[in-house]
């Protein structure tokens, strides 16, 4: 933030003091809520049920962006909370406006994403008749928030808004839904905002028990093989600096998970790369022979164990540290469980840490990472994915935020793309949501103006929040968009390949549009590569041009993603492919 928006928020907040103890309505509560707790830019789609609440933004000094879907809105404001830290909050009507949140409440939920879902409701006295626009929505993602609050008193509100945004940010951060009855928004009490909150039932650990911390330094002087596991709990608390310091003071090798990548720096000589199913040789084989795994603000999820818990580090002790209780122990069998914040844990740990004895099993690595590095095979003039990918981490120096959506293209950007630094890849990893890239891409551009942008999307994803286009053109968002083009529903080619005798059943995407002239339709610039050159020559354009652009990537429709480890297979047991 700059000094100039500073003052003005200090501005706005001492504007909005001043109001305390004035009668006003809930929707003139709610934004003088939003204002104390720092919120920047909302995400939204007006509807019925949330009429007094945008009307009374028309007279609010607060920064608004008008989606063309909720999905899109509820998206944008996770790519915004991922880039910066900081709560996204999204705003939708009743009934179709509320359900139309799911999907992007359950990625935040998964991905451990500190949002604020705000949805308006039909009046109190309707609550169960089926009124028009009427839905449960409380009942509905009571299995995928953190936690949801219906709000049946005005003078509640300030409460619940202060104690939702302190549940969405603090232990594991995740989503909150606040449900607002248009009557509760329309009636009217003194305005007050508690300053601290104190809830009995909600008292995360932050601080990690002493006599655990120093079985994990003792643990650590006594292995020869160990490696680290690093999850995304290490982004969200901050801790890149305290995993850089730890790693290199006890001489142990990393793995980041792919919620974790930029956790730790890629080109990092005790970087590993990411494991499981699409993972490095090095890392899926560290995984198998090390002796002490430690696993660090990861969930131990299918994708990193392929489900042979029985396979999994079959020779290690596995310490398990995370701020979530429930996550030690619920996947693999713990032999140092550690709760805590990582950050916090990790700067416990350092003090007296002594290096472990990983001469030898170092150097393993290092022949492992040489002897089987990613690889691909140009093919004449046909542009391969993997290649874009090299290319958009030459052009930017691995500088930039990627966002994506999930299939090939997710997994190609996790293999070839040279993440530097925390916060800088975004993507849908536990719900693996399509259409999640370009409008993440939206909110994290907004969060982050000054650095570089990118939407990497299938062709499949994109066309499922396309319509978005519409927001960068109006709000001129400079967001690059970079379609990964095989005309087909990439990964699941693969697998009907790999695992149905090529029997493609649904993948055909060849009837898409142009999507220069559909660019151009919303009056942005528009790019199509099909060779090397082209990609290279269209690409230096894009990241040049100061303006949204969206770029059409025409590649290679058989390539597929290796390595691969097939579902119920060891991860000793990749397939490596043509290439390798």
């Amino acid at each position: 933030m700059t000094s100039k928006a500073a003052t003005a928020e200090a501005s706005l907040v001492a504007r909005v003091q001043e109001d305390v103890g004035r009668e006003m309505t809930g929707a003139e509560i709610l934004f003088r809520c939003l204002i104390l707790e720092g919120v920047e830019v909302l995400f939204g789609y007006p509807g019925g049920a949330v009429l007094p609440i945008y009307d009374t933004l028309y007279d609010v000094a607060m920064r608004h962006v008008l989606t063309r879907h909720e999905q899109g809105a509820v998206h944008a404001a996770d790519g915004y909370a991922r880039a910066t830290g900081k709560p996204g909050v999204v705003i939708a009507t009743s009934g179709p406006g509320a359900t139309n949140l799911v999907t992007g409440i359950a990625t935040a939920q998964m991905d451990s994403v500190p949002l604020i879902a705000i949805t308006g409701n039909v009046k109190q006295q309707l609550i169960g008749t089926d009124a028009f626009q009427e839905a449960n929505i409380v009942g509905i993602t009571m299995p995928i928030t953190k936690h949801n609050y219906f709000v049946r008193d005005v003078r509640d509100l300030p409460r619940i808004v202060k104690e939702a945004f302190h549940i969405a940010t603090t232990g594991r951060p995740g989503p909150v839904l606040i449900d607002i009855p248009k009557d509760v928004s329309e009636a009217k009490a003194p305005f007050t905002y508690p300053e601290d909150v104190n809830l009995r039932g909600y008292q995360p650990t932050v601080d990690p028990h002493p006599l655990q911390v120093e079985r994990l330094r003792q643990a650590i002087k006594g292995a020869k093989k160990p490696v680290i596991l690093a999850g995304g709990g290490v982004i969200a608390s901050g801790a890149h600096e305290e995993l850089l310091r730890f790693a290199e003071t006890a001489r142990i090798p990393v793995i980041t998970t792919f919620m974790g990548i930029g956790g730790f720096p890629s080109g990092h000589p005790l970087h590993l790369g990411m494991p499981g199913m699409h993972g490095t040789y090095a890392a899926n084989m560290a995984i198998c022979h090390c002796d002490l795994l430690i696993g660090i603000g990861a969930r131990f999820d299918d994708r990193v164990t392929m489900g042979r818990l029985d396979a999994f580090a079959p020779h290690a002790k596995i310490v398990h540290i995370d701020i979530d209780p429930a996550e030690i122990g619920k996947n693999v069998e713990t032999y140092i469980p550690i709760v805590g914040d990582v950050k916090r844990t990790l700067a416990a740990a350092l003090e007296g840490l002594a290096p472990a004895d990983s001469a030898a099993w170092l150097a393993q690595l290092d022949d492992w990472k040489r002897a089987y590095p990613l690889r691909y095979q140009m093919s004449g003039d046909r542009l391969k994915p993997q290649y874009v990918i090299e290319l958009l981490d030459e052009l930017t120096g691995g500088e930039a935020i990627i966002t994506t959506d999930v299939g090939q293209h997710q997994m190609w950007v996790a293999q070839f793309y040279r993440f530097k630094r925390p916060r800088s890849l975004i993507s849908s990893g536990g719900l693996g949501a399509m259409g999640f890239g370009f409008p993440a891409a939206i909110g994290a551009k907004l969060g982050c103006p000054d650095k570089p942008v990118i939407a990497v999307v299938g062709d499949g994803g994109f066309q499922m929040t396309m319509q978005e286009l519409a927001v960068v053109k109006q709000y001129r968002i400079p967001v690059k968009v970079v379609i990964i083009n095989n005309r087909c529903l990439g990964m699941v080619r693969q697998w009907q390949e790999l695992f149905y005798r090529k029997r493609y059943s649904e993948v055909d995407l060849s009837v898409s549009p142009d999507y220069v002239k559909l660019a151009e339709a919303y009056g942005l610039r528009g790019l199509r590569a099909e060779t090397p050159e082209e990609a290279r020559a269209v690409l230096k354009e894009a990241l040049e041009l100061e303006e949204p652009v969206v770029v059409d990537c025409v590649v290679e429709p058989e390539e597929n993603v290796y390595p691969m480890v097939a579902p119920g297979k060891r991860l000793d047991e990749m397939v490596l492919g043509d290439e390798a």
